[in-house]
């Protein structure tokens, strides 16, 4: 079976270079808005969005999360936007992870649909459980109790992967 869905989604690939230039403001709230249509378990949207583009954020936030990695790189591959995803953690439900993965998924999905390119950036549930992390959570608005969930490098790509790996022999099955 064959649409335009199926086929973006075999189509998408994490982008790792991104030209400078700023996404529009309607293509991020394009991105974000899918974002939200993410199924939530019991309908909770339990999952919050913050998109960074002020640069002097976007470099502390690279920072923190190559630091948490161990690397002296730039993990969000020079984006000119992030999104970060936060959800609640374990304590207060145990679905928190799930949804914002969902949310990171729809949102990535969007992307390419319109032209941008996105990369699932990792550590985010680390960078916040430290100090300065709960710190720039309280600076973004968000409640208490929240953990991160990941981020995407958000932009234009430079470039795109040419090579697409085979999927796994027994991915799947069938049980009748």
């Amino acid at each position: 079976m064959q649409n335009a869905v199926l086929d973006a989604l075999k189509e998408r690939r994490s982008i790792r270079r991104f030209k400078a230039e700023q996404i529009k403001d309607e293509e991020l709230m394009a991105v974000l808005e899918a974002g939200t249509w993410a199924p939530t378990a019991k309908g909770l949207q339990d999952p919050w969005i913050v998109a960074i583009q002020k640069p002097e954020l976007l470099e502390r936030i690279s920072r923190m999360n190559s630091e948490v990695w161990g690397r002296d790189i730039d993990p969000f591959y020079g984006a000119p936007t992030y999104v970060l995803v936060f959800a609640s953690g374990p304590e207060k439900t145990s679905n928190g992870l799930c949804d914002g993965a969902l949310v990171l998924g729809n949102m990535m999905n969007a992307a390419h649909s319109i032209g941008l390119g996105s990369c699932w950036i990792n550590r985010e549930r680390e960078m916040f459980a430290t100090a300065e992390g709960k710190k720039m959570m309280k600076e973004f608005g968000l409640p208490d109790g929240l953990i991160g969930v990941g981020a995407l490098a958000l932009g234009y790509p430079a470039s795109f992967p040419n090579t697409v790996h085979p999927r796994k022999e027994g991915y799947y099955r069938i049980i009748k």
